[in-house]
């Protein structure tokens, strides 16, 4: 009778202590994401966010009338938008992608303002969210709190997540509304096959699937996985119905939003851009303004995917970038296939003979004195296969016979949204649109996998284990020195700058005009060169106007500035004494590459 209250009170102390740890992954991945969220200039892609979030088409095809002017003021800038103007600008600005989330802006500018770190913040929420909702997903679906809290603990310094969290785009939403979709597919399963009432989960699953779609196209790979998984192991005739009229009702709200918004003009959109980029590819690959694009040979499509796989996996992310050199691949692929031939050996002994315990970690650093670039990365590399034994170790012993259908399930959404890259990509003809934010939306589950490693691991004898957590250790510095450069807006792949950008400039350029403008003066803006690929790029005008719209949009809405664009100027901001005639440079924008 006593022994009862000591268990309850020791079991209260272990939940505590849980959520102790579920709050300090928390507060750390909150701190990791707001972290210099505002602190650099936003690029193009957050620009047209901006400006359709407002129901203004970028490059002012709905302002015609407007820049047309003689001049115009901030308060003929900021008139009332329609509906209308805000399907238009969807269409002309992101091919009719993501209302969903640039209505979600809308709202929030709304309530907290427009700024860089305003802006910035949604992301900086579902990022955060993310964490939580997949440690929710793991300790349900899985039951176990301690991978619950790994895999939570990875997705907080994950710098995948970190970097899409400084970005006003919908990314970091369609990541939590795809990981909340599937736990909510998940737990339909599981009550269908207890025979109770599900209907308000089809009406949380319908509306989180619509909403995905309508965040990005791209997550319909999700819920290919979760017709895939339904099709191999639901055995029930009546859920499988109610799936079926689930996809239907949520697919039909997308559906209006493709025939009356935005998504009429997205397969035309979507087929002049890949007969466009096929081009590129076949003619100026290599210095055409847009990256490096291949044709989509089986190599060049290999050589493209092969960094996308490997940064999905934690202890293999970066090492793409960085293992250099076919002597130096193989020696580190022939150390770490030894070291795990040898770990399959002895696997289970506790006291393995010398030549185990003493020869792994040997055969591990066995190429450091010979590497001729980057030594610690290609030690990581060779561990990295003995860790992938391990996750496969974990997965037959630690994984229940019912459970195992997840891990398929695990498999199927790791897999699958980069696999659908590959086929477009070999569909459309080139390698541009092979690029890790289109199948991030794989990293939860993928995240879930390596927390099922990094347990096995830490539940190993130490004669592995010990040699394994240092190169998971010396890991965690090149994350950490990935997060430091994301910081510091210098990692291409993650912040698509190697150059750091500098604070906003026509955020700071608004400020000076506010401080220097007189009565009787007048704004002068440059004219950008245009670029107009397509029917939706035309507005009409002649000049360029993004930097006299984004300039606006830091202006006050009732401000009667008088403005206008001089299209023989192409870097600066200028401010004309109406009395004088002085011209004075608020801002030159010359050599800023985020501009475009």
């Amino acid at each position: 009778m006593l022994a009862q209250p000591a268990l309850s009170v020791a079991s209260t102390s272990r939940t505590h202590t849980r959520l102790y740890v579920l709050l300090g992954i928390l507060i750390l991945s909150f701190a990791l994401r707001i972290y210099r969220s505002g602190t650099y200039g936003i690029y193009f892609d957050e620009k047209s966010t901006l400006l359709i979030s407002q129901g203004i088409c970028v490059e002012g095809a709905n302002q015609r009338d407007l820049f047309a002017a003689t001049t115009f003021t901030p308060q003929d800038f900021w008139r009332p938008k329609t509906m209308a103007d805000f399907v238009e600008a969807n269409i002309r600005g992101d091919i009719g992608n993501s209302p969903a989330y640039y209505g979600v802006l809308w709202i929030w500018i709304k309530l907290f303002g427009l700024s860089d770190f305003s802006i910035r913040f949604p992301s900086v929420l579902f990022s955060t969210f993310t964490v939580l909702m997949l440690y929710a997903f793991v300790r349900r679906h899985f039951r176990s709190e301690s991978l619950a809290l790994l895999s939570a603990g990875i997705a907080a310094i994950e710098p995948f997540f970190v970097a899409y969290s400084h970005m006003a785009r919908n990314y970091s939403m369609t990541f939590f509304l795809t990981l909340l979709a599937t736990h909510l597919f998940l737990l339909i399963l599981e009550k269908e096959g207890q025979g109770r009432k599900t209907t308000g989960l089809y009406v949380g699953y319908c509306l989180t699937v619509a909403t995905s779609v309508l965040s990005h196209y791209l997550t319909v790979t999700v819920f290919l996985c979760h017709g895939l998984y339904a099709l191999v192991y639901l055995r029930n005739a009546g859920a499988w119905l109610r799936l079926a009229l689930s996809a239907v009702v949520a697919l039909s709200g997308v559906s209006l939003w493709f025939l009356f918004g935005g998504g009429q003009y997205t397969f035309k959109t979507l087929a002049y851009q890949a007969a466009f980029y096929r081009n590129l590819a076949l003619t100026n690959p290599l210095n055409n303004g847009f990256g490096i694009i291949l044709p989509a040979t089986p190599k060049n499509v290999a050589v493209r995917a092969l960094p996308i796989f490997s940064d999905l996996v934690f202890f293999t992310n970066g090492l793409g970038a960085k293992v250099a050199g076919y002597r130096n691949l193989a020696l580190a692929l022939g150390s770490g296939l030894a070291a795990t031939l040898l770990l399959h050996r002895y696997y289970r002994a506790e006291r393995p003979p010398v030549l185990a315990w003493a020869g792994f970690p040997l055969i591990l650093a066995f190429g450091l004195p010979v590497y001729t670039v980057n030594p610690g990365h290609f030690l990581v590399l060779a561990a990295s296969l003995p860790l992938f034994y391990l996750l496969y170790r974990g997965l037959r012993d630690d994984v229940t016979r019912t459970d195992r259908s997840r891990v398929v399930f695990l498999v199927l959404l790791s897999l699958v949204p980069t696999l659908f890259l590959l086929f477009m990509a070999f569909r459309a003809g080139h390698t541009y649109g092979i690029t890790q934010r289109y199948s991030g939306f794989s990293f939860p589950y993928v995240t879930i996998l390596v927390a099922i490693a990094f347990r096995r691991l830490i539940d190993s004898p130490g004669w592995y284990r010990w040699p394994l957590a240092v190169a998971v250790g010396l890991q965690l510095f090149f994350i950490g020195q990935l997060l430091q450069r994301i910081y510091a807006d210098s990692d291409p792949k993650y912040t698509y700058f190697s150059k750091p950008r500098i604070a906003n400039p026509l955020a700071t350029a608004a400020e000076r005009i506010q401080q220097l403008y007189q009565p009787g003066d007048t704004v002068v803006y440059p004219s950008l060169k245009k670029r107009e690929y397509t029917e939706i790029d035309r507005n009409g005008m002649d000049v360029s106007v993004l930097d006299a719209q984004i300039t606006n949009l830091y202006l006050p809405k009732t401000a009667t500035y008088p403005q206008r664009i001089d299209p023989d100027e192409r870097d600066r901001i200028l401010l004309v004494r109406g009395a004088t005639g002085q011209r004075i440079t608020i801002y030159d924008l010359k050599g800023l590459t985020f501009r475009y």
